[in-house]
Order: structure tokens, then C-alpha cells, then sequence
């Protein structure tokens, strides 16, 4: 037995495109090669993939804006996770542990799908995140839209929220 049959019925033939320099020619028709190429440095562009498989597709201007926007309002959703109080202090100490906790795991995993969007390496993606974050931020965590309280600023140490990733 010498293993060369072998190993092309086991995919042995996958070898020499991945660089095994086997010399075992896959079958044709075994690869389907899209034109995907992983970016490792910042790219611009419409032409990407973020967060799903084939999501926004290729040469489709309205599903890359889409995409966009959907970034941008989760990066607003994690900031208005981050700074709505709705767990009031007479509530049950359970009920509102839950709450909490689930309110958390909600806004960890939005966060999460924007880091892994910003992932995508695409500029775009990486310009409207942060916008997203910023908006966010200035909606919900600044002082701005805030009605003044004769004790908050004794209460409050920074300006910043806590960063916790």
C-alpha cells in the first residue's frame, strides 16, 4: 500500500492548493473559488463580507449601505444598553438581578457583533461603528439630554462611562 490512492480518496488531492506539494490534481469541478480575499489592514470598499457568509454580497451598493446602517444602530444599541436605568431600587432584588443579567448578555452580544464587524477590516464599516458609538453616546450617556439634578454632580467621578470589554 503505498497511500497515494488513499489519500486522494480522502482529499489527499486538497493538499497541493493548500501548499502540501503533494502533485495530486484535485478533480475538476472539487473547488468553487469565490474572489473572497481575507484583509488583514484597513481596505476600502463595497466589495466585503461583515458578520454573515455572502452578507452584503458583492457589487450591491444598496446592501453594503444596508449593512452600514445596520452596524451604525447596533453600535446605538450598545450605548443605550449601556446607559438606560430601568430597574427601579423598591424592585425585587432577584427580578432585577435577572433583568440586569440579561440586559448585559444582551448588550455584550451587540457589542460583540460590532467588534466583529469592525473585523471586516473595511473602513467604512470601522467609520460608522464609531459614529454609532458616538451617537450613542451622546443621546444617551451625555449630559446633554440630561434634566440636571441638585446631587448628580456630587455622585458622578468622570464624565466617561466605565469601560468594561
Amino acid at each position: 500500500m503505498d497511500g497515494g490512492g488513499h489519500m486522494n480518496q480522502m482529499g489527499g488531492g486538497h493538499m497541493n492548493q493548500m501548499g502540501g506539494g503533494m502533485g495530486i490534481a484535485p478533480p475538476p469541478g472539487a473547488f468553487h473559488h469565490r474572489h473572497m480575499m481575507m484583509h488583514m489592514t484597513f481596505f476600502w470598499g463595497k466589495n466585503t463580507e461583515i458578520l454573515f457568509h455572502g452578507w452584503p454580497g458583492y457589487n450591491n451598493s444598496g446592501m453594503y449601505a444596508l449593512a452600514l446602517v445596520v452596524v451604525f444602530l447596533l453600535a446605538v444599541m450598545v450605548e443605550w444598553l449601556s446607559h438606560c436605568n430601568y430597574v427601579k431600587e423598591t424592585s425585587n432584588r432577584l427580578a432585577a438581578g435577572l433583568l440586569q443579567t440579561l440586559m448585559y448578555a444582551i448588550r455584550i452580544g451587540l457589542a460583540y457583533m460590532v467588534m466583529l464587524a469592525v473585523m471586516s477590516f473595511n473602513g467604512g464599516v470601522f467609520l460608522v461603528a464609531i459614529a454609532g458609538h458616538t451617537v450613542g453616546f451622546f443621546a444617551f450617556g451625555s449630559r446633554f439630554f440630561k434634566k440636571p439634578s441638585p446631587l448628580a454632580g456630587f455622585a458622578q467621578t468622570s464624565d466617561l462611562p466605565p469601560m468594561s470589554c
